[in-house]
């Protein structure tokens, strides 16, 4: 049987913005837009309503920005993907977007191929970032230096045996699930229930928040 298609829940304060969004992703038959809404105060009950598997949510918006609503959807027991699709790229919203749980992050000016591709990608747990987003986080966390969160995420990345270290080390260079299994001679299947035991043992939501604490901690300097 088929898959279902993948549900998508829009969130932007342009109108003009949401209909170009819905109009583009009605042409790809494996996604879904299941509603929009117009304020990330709207979020939560917009969510509750139709169960949607990727959320795309802008920053700027006028009572609760995107940001803040990322925040509230990540602490849910079952909650959605999230995709940050913005104008804004400065160093701080692209980290506090990710520390917040969202597993992409991208540009308005994002060609639509990419952004479909980038939901079915998050949708199926893999982070998706524009290029030039993720340059500028890495140089950021690179830039950043010593600060109190690296014994923190030190202290955190201790609780893993050294086989979970090592599949964290590689997630925080960026590698894909089949490349860390290359890598260190895993099946693919094996290094998913690495990832997934990471999550849990670091209460994190996904393996970008993973990227973050490695670099925190220098694991892979």
């Amino acid at each position: 049987m088929d898959s279902p298609p993948v549900r998508v829940l829009i969130v932007d304060d342009d109108a003009l913005v949401r209909a170009g969004l819905s109009m583009m992703l009605s042409n790809a038959g494996d996604l879904e837009v299941v509603g929009d809404v117009a304020d990330g105060a709207e979020v939560v009950g917009a969510v509750n309503r139709h169960r949607p598997d990727v959320v795309l949510m802008d920053i700027r918006m006028p009572r609760l920005d995107g940001l803040a609503a990322t925040e509230l959807l990540r602490a849910r027991r079952d909650p959605p993907e999230i995709i940050i699709l913005t104008t804004f790229d400065t160093d701080d919203h692209i980290v506090r977007a990710m520390r917040a749980g969202a597993s992409g992050f991208l540009l308005k000016h994002t060609p639509p191929p990419d952004i479909i591709r980038a939901i079915r990608e998050v949708a199926a747990g893999e982070p998706m970032m524009s290029p030039a987003v993720l340059r500028k986080m890495m140089s950021y966390v690179a830039g950043s230096g010593a600060d109190p969160r690296q014994a923190r995420a030190r202290e955190l990345l201790d609780r893993l045996s050294d086989g979970e270290r090592a599949v964290a080390a590689l997630v925080g260079r960026g590698r894909t699930n089949s490349e860390i299994g290359r890598e260190l001679s895993l099946s693919v299947a094996t290094v998913k229930a690495y990832v997934s035991r990471l999550l849990t043992k670091l209460d994190l939501n996904n393996r970008v928040q993973v990227a973050l604490l490695v670099h925190d901690a220098a694991l892979d300097d």
